[in-house]
């Protein structure tokens, strides 16, 4: 049994195969966190709450024989505004007077085999019971009638956990939400660094790490989506910690909005957690009977390091975040125009793709932008979902017939959440974008963002979209995203709720995505935003891969691909070999096979050369897949530890076959260098598939590979198949 509740000592104890979570109801329903790390078989510690930092100004409850305990420094497991903590709180719920202090105290739980899905947000699934088992908490205000029920899931085979809050007006009067945090940690001390990934346009998910210092550091977005500049994953991790060795605890926000983590050093050491909607700009009014559930929070604890973080990370999406039909089976390898051509393609150019791409043996032809209404440029037609004939040559069913015929399948670039302001909608609808009165609407690209907080304009766009992608044989959608959300309000809100428009437009996104998923099972779905701007569990949930960013230059994306990596797997990760110059198609392609692999390029200028290079990719691509897709990643040589190499393997997870990859960024002063391997077994014996030389798994390990014997230039790069005898 994975949650245990010690009715004596009135303990909650959360175990997974490698991590323990112990929280207790203390005097007067206080909710006191006390352990969460490695595994450890009992529950005798009841005495971490009196972290012995009370002061004579904190402020105490009367009722508490024991004078030393205070909400101010004790580990609060949900910790509520205003009322004795003055660390980042969990909850804020302004009442009918008009004040926002809250306080929740324990009421009942209960525990139960599975786990509860939302109604309109993602979530991890179950596919059986037995495969998870749920906790949910009960509190309540005992002033105000507001409740919240604490929901935490263990994964035991994972040691990971999802946590998430409904709010529930439970009183006879309207309340309003300030702040909900879907998670909240306490640790005991602050000897820790943070981990997270920013970036910006071309440059996503770059890694950086800082010390934990007595001041609140944290990540957010307040741009309507998750964004390029701070993905919603963060890590607190030991200060000596690596790949390999140490306490690490990763957190990840299942959403694709505005986004807050903060952890918050309090002046005696102690480390506070939060992790969840981004309160600025944030409210939320429930009646009495109404409820609000706020996404959820999948924490991982690893006591081997942020590789060993990053593995249970990727085994828990693959198994219990992604869904449908291309959650499991391989996917078409496939050739986009846009690098190639942009908007300026017709039907016929791209049915010579198409020839080309079957003689090389790729799959799949995407059309991206350009194909609707007037577009021939980025300043027009967004959201006129109307086929250009002219440009196609004719209706688009026959079009995808002619490429249907080589042999080739054939997929579709929407940008549905857009509008032009030079386009037949904007002009009829100017109300149905997102916009506040008064003021001028801010563009970006020629475009303004559609109210998808509305029903009536969410409708509007998908029967479009359904009409084109019922009318023909489409099997690919890439759905793009283009710009930020800036006078955020809706024109079908009252002025009272207008900060609700945020989370209604992200609730609105998801409905759609959940209407293409179920009437289109079989279509392969792919996120993009700008690249990577909205690359997120949210996404995945619905889209089983998110094109990596808009940077295609091979070493450039290293250091994209290794910071994706550090939460999301490599199925989920789109990477193409382009026409950037910086490196040759063997590089190119050695980088594009971390991900779901592909072309960027015009196949009709490819010489005789190039064409045995992308045909020998292909049969690669097919002879990987399944150590790359299923397999478990190593980081051998990281991009920002070394500016001279980047290394990285993945082993299958019956450690009976392994892939070696290696690229050199910048020409090393010493060429003699030897590679240390991870991940096989010690005991097994492996063949080295192109050389024939047999080394056992404990000398690839612990000696390592002699990389003398390859390119040491700019850009050069192997890859190495290990069989197990």
């Amino acid at each position: 049994m994975s949650v245990f509740y010690d009715e004596e000592r009135k303990l909650f104890k959360l175990d997974t195969a490698g991590s323990s979570y112990i929280f207790e109801i203390y005097d007067e329903g206080y909710l006191v966190h006390l352990y969460y790390g490695a595994k450890i078989p009992d529950a005798n510690v009841g005495e971490f709450r009196d972290k012995g930092w009370f002061a004579s100004e904190c402020p105490v409850n009367i009722n508490i024989e024991n004078t030393r305990f205070s909400p101010d420094v004790a580990p609060l497991e949900f910790s509520g505004e205003g009322s004795g903590d003055f660390r980042s709180s969990a909850i804020a719920v302004r009442n009918a007077d008009g004040n926002n202090v809250t306080d929740m105290r324990y009421v009942s739980h209960r525990i139960y085999a599975g786990k509860p899905s939302f109604e309109d947000m993602p979530a991890l699934y179950v596919n059986d019971e037995s495969e998870a088992q749920t906790l949910e908490v009960r509190v309540r205000d005992s002033v105000t009638g507001v409740e919240a029920l604490l929901s935490y899931t263990v994964f035991e085979k994972y040691s990971a956990m999802t946590r998430s809050v409904k709010v529930i007006n439970a009183s006879d009067k309207a309340v309003v939400i300030e702040r909900v945090m879907s998670c909240c940690v306490d640790f005991d001390t602050h000897d820790y660094d943070m981990i997270t990934l920013y970036g910006k346009w071309l440059k996503e998910r770059s890694l950086e790490r800082a010390p934990l210092s007595h001041v609140k550091q944290g990540i957010f977005s307040k741009r309507g989506s998750s964004s390029h500049h701070h993905n919603p994953f963060a890590a607190i991790v030991d200060r000596d910690a690596g790949e390999d060795f140490g306490s690490a605890y990763g957190f990840n926000f299942v959403y694709s909005g505005n986004f807050i983590f903060d952890a918050e050093v309090d002046p005696f050491g102690g480390t506070r957690a939060v992790m969840g909607i981004n309160p600025d700009g944030f409210e939320w009014t429930l009646r009495p009977g109404e409820s609000f559930q706020a996404p959820e929070v999948v924490t991982v604890y690893s006591d081997k390091g942020t590789g060993k973080m990053s593995r249970i990370f990727h085994r828990l999406y693959t198994d219990h975040l992604i869904r449908g039909k291309w959650a499991k089976i391989k996917r078409p390898l496939l050739i986009n125009n846009w690098e190639a051509t942009g908007m300026d393609f017709t039907g016929d150019k791209l049915v010579t793709f198409a020839e080309r791409a079957k003689e090389l043996g790729i799959d799949m032809l995407v059309m991206d932008d350009g194909w609707f209404g007037t577009r021939d440029d980025d300043t027009s037609a967004l959201g006129d979902w109307f086929v250009n004939e002219e440009k196609l040559g004719g209706p688009l069913s026959d079009f995808v017939s002619r490429i249907n015929a080589l042999g080739i399948k054939f997929g579709i670039w929407f940008e549905p959440e857009m509008v032009s302001r030079d386009s037949d909608l904007y002009r009829a609808h100017p109300d149905w974008c997102i916009h506040v009165p008064g003021r001028e609407k801010s563009i970006a690209r020629h475009q303004y963002v559609l109210d998808f907080s509305r029903e009536d304009v969410r409708d509007y766009i998908y029967s479009l979209m359904h009409g084109i992608l019922s009318g023909s044989n489409i099997a690919y959608v890439k759905w793009d995203f283009n710009r930020y959300l800036s006078e955020v309000g809706s024109a079908a809100l009252p002025p009272e709720r207008q900060k609700e428009t945020f989370h209604r437009y992200v609730l609105g996104l998801y409905d759609i995505l959940n209407r293409l998923t179920t009437d289109f099972p079989d279509i392969l779905l792919e996120g993009c935003a700008s690249g990577g701007g909205r690359y997120d569990p949210g996404i995945l949930y619905y889209a089983p891969q998110i094109w990596c960013s808009d940077d295609t230059d091979p070493i450039e994306r290293l250091s994209i691909q290794f910071g994706t990596s550090m939460c999301y797997p490599a199925s989920t990760m789109g990477a193409h070999v382009s026409a950037s110059p910086r490196t040759g198609y063997e590089t190119k392609g050695n980088i594009a096979l971390w991900g779901t692999f592909g072309y960027e390029l015009d196949p009709n200028k490819f010489t005789e050369e190039d064409k045995e290079i992308i045909r020998e990719q292909v049969n690669e691509y097919h002879k990987y897949y399944d150590v790359i897709h299923s397999g478990d990643l190593y980081r051998l040589i990281t991009p920002d530890r070394d500016d001279f190499r980047a290394a990285w393997m993945f082993v299958s997870r019956s450690k009976e076959a392994a892939l070696v990859t290696s690229v050199v960024m910048r020409r090393p002063e010493q060429n003699t260098f030897y590679l240390k391997l991870k991940g096989l077994d010690p005991d097994k014996y492996y063949v080295e598939d192109e050389s024939g030389e047999v080394y056992s798994g404990a000398l690839l390990m612990n000696a390592g590979l002699c990389l003398n014997r390859f390119g040491n230039d700019d850009g050069d790069s192997f890859k190495l198949y290990f069989r197990a005898l």
